[in-house]
């Protein structure tokens, strides 16, 4: 059975001139020093304050802020990557 250890380095030399660019590598320093959990309380709070919108009859409002959730949960699970894998 592979370790994660021998896939990164398959994958790795699978194409050795693959490089992040200047920008991914700075936006991934810095995202790699936020909490995880930061971006599942965003998740949260943004369903709170639409469900808060929607009962105050703000529909459109609520609909905009309830769009929030997905991608707050994927920036969180593209930190969680970063903190794992790191970068180039």
């Amino acid at each position: 059975m592979a370790t994660a250890a021998d896939l990164k380095e398959k994958v790795d030399n699978f194409n050795p001139e693959h490089k992040e660019g200047p920008v991914a590598t700075a936006i991934e320093e810095q995202t790699a020093k936020l909490p995880s959990d930061l971006f599942l309380w965003a998740a949260l709070g943004s369903m709170a304050v639409s469900l808060t919108l929607k009962i105050m009859k703000k529909d459109d409002e609520a609909l905009f802020v309830g769009q929030w959730p997905a991608p707050f949960l994927l920036l969180g699970v593209y930190n969680k990557l970063v903190k794992q894998e790191g970068h180039d």
